[in-house]
C-alpha cells in the first residue's frame, strides 16, 4: 500500500468539566475533526493504520479540564490534542526494532485513520498465526480481561480453592459491561467462586449477566433492588466486591461485605461527568468491619501479563471461558462521517443503550 502523507483525526476542542457536548460545530463542542500532515518518522517511531478502537470510561478522566497532572496515571488529553484510546493498528511504516511493517499491534493510539506513534505506545504484538478474530485482543485477551483478572487475583486476593473447599463469594457492579462481565466469567468459571452476584441497569442486562455465570443479578433501576439484594445475600456476606461505579451503589455494598473483606476499586463511572455523584456514603463500614479498599490500574501488573494471558487462553481452549457476547463491534469503516460517529459510539458507555460486553469501534 502507498504510504499516506496526512491523517484525519478527532481532536479535543474543549476540555469538559461535567457533561460532554457530543455535537460538532458549536462553540462549546467537546470534539472537532481535523486533517493534518503526518510528520516524518523518527528513530523508534511507527506509522500505523488504525483498525479498531477500544471504548473505555477512563478516557473521560484523561480529558477532564484542570486536572491535577501530578496525580494522573496517564498523559492527559489537552485541547488541540487528538483523542486517544486503546486500539489495534497495522504497522504501515517503521523505524522501530520492536514492530515491523505488517505487524498488528495493540497500544494507546489516536482516534484517527493513521497516526505516528512511539514504539513505547505498543503494549502487545498480535500473534496472527493463531487465527483469532482481532477484536479478541481488545476484549477476552485484552486489557479488559486483564483488568478483571488482576483485580480479582492481585487486589481482591482471590485464591483458587483447593478441591473440596468452598470458593469466595464475589459481587461486581456494572456487571454487563466490558470489565464487569469478564469478572463474572473469570470468578465463576476460571477461579471457582462459590457464588457470583452482579449489579446492572436493566432486567434484560441482568438476564445476560446470569446467563454468563452470575447466580443472581440486581437491577439498580428497580426501586426495591436493595431490599431484594439484601434478601439474596442473607447471612452469606460478600468476600470480594469488585466496584466499577462508586457513589451510592458502592456505599450500599459496603454494608454487605464480610468483616475483613476486600473492595476492588476499579472504576467510578457514576461520577465521571459529575464529581458530586462519586461521593460514597457508609464510609464507616470500612472502619467497623475492617474492610480493605484498594484501587489499581492494570498497568501495575504488566510483568505478570504473560502469566495471565496463559490462564485466559487456557480458559478459551478448554471452553471454561466463553466468548459469546464478550464484545460488540460498531462498524464505522464504510461510513462517510465515521469521525463524527466515533464519539457517538463512545457515548454509549454512559447510558443504558450500551450493548453487553466490550464495546469496540471498527475504523478500517
Amino acid at each position: 500500500m502507498s504510504i499516506p502523507t496526512s491523517a484525519t483525526k478527532v481532536v479535543l476542542k474543549n476540555a469538559p468539566t461535567k457533561e460532554v457536548n457530543y455535537e460538532f460545530g458549536q462553540p462549546s463542542s467537546t470534539f472537532d475533526v481535523a486533517t493534518e500532515k503526518l510528520p516524518e518518522l523518527q528513530d523508534g517511531q511507527i506509522l500505523v493504520k488504525i483498525l479498531y478502537l477500544s471504548n473505555d470510561p477512563t478516557q473521560r478522566t484523561w480529558m477532564q479540564k484542570d486536572q491535577d497532572l501530578s496525580r494522573a496515571y496517564a498523559p492527559p488529553i489537552l485541547p488541540g490534542d487528538a483523542v486517544k484510546s486503546l486500539a489495534l493498528a497495522e504497522v504501515v511504516a517503521s523505524k522501530s526494532s520492536k514492530a515491523a511493517v505488517g505487524a498488528v499491534v495493540s497500544g494507546r493510539f489516536e482516534w484517527a485513520d493513521y497516526a505516528v506513534a512511539s514504539e513505547a505506545s505498543i503494549f502487545n504484538i498480535v500473534d496472527q498465526s493463531k487465527g483469532l478474530p482481532l477484536p479478541f485482543y481488545l476484549s477476552v485477551l485484552g486489557m479488559t480481561s486483564l483488568t478483571a483478572y488482576f483485580g480479582l487475583t492481585e487486589v481482591g486476593q482471590f485464591k483458587k480453592p483447593a478441591e473440596g473447599e468452598k470458593g469466595p463469594i464475589v459481587a461486581v457492579s456494572a456487571a454487563s459491561g466490558a470489565t464487569g462481565s469478564m469478572v463474572v466469567k473469570i470468578a465463576k468459571h476460571i477461579l471457582g467462586a462459590s457464588k457470583v452476584i452482579g449489579i446492572s441497569g436493566s432486567d434484560e442486562k441482568c438476564k445476560y449477566v446470569e446467563s454468563i455465570g452470575a447466580d443472581y443479578c440486581a437491577n439498580y433501576h428497580d426501586p426495591e433492588w436493595k431490599e431484594k439484594l439484601t434478601k439474596e445475600i442473607g447471612q452469606d456476606y460478600i468476600d470480594i466486591y469488585f466496584d466499577n461505579v462508586g457513589g451510592d451503589i458502592l456505599g450500599f455494598m459496603l454494608s454487605k461485605i464480610k468483616r475483613f473483606g476486600r473492595v476492588v476499586a476499579c472504576g467510578a463511572i457514576s461520577g465521571y461527568n459529575d464529581r458530586e455523584l462519586i461521593k460514597v456514603p457508609n464510609w464507616g463500614e470500612i472502619i467497623t468491619n475492617s474492610l480493605t479498599v484498594q484501587g489499581f490500574i492494570v498497568g501495575n501488573y504488566l510483568a505478570k501479563v504473560p502469566e495471565a494471558i496463559a490462564v485466559l487462553a487456557d480458559g478459551l481452549t478448554t471452553g471454561k471461558l466463553q466468548v459469546a457476547e464478550s464484545f460488540h463491534v460498531e462498524d464505522l469503516s464504510e461510513k462517510e462521517d465515521k469521525f463524527e460517529q466515533i464519539p457517538q459510539v463512545w457515548k454509549l458507555l454512559f447510558g443504558n443503550q450500551k450493548p453487553n460486553g466490550k464495546l469496540i469501534t471498527k475504523i478500517a
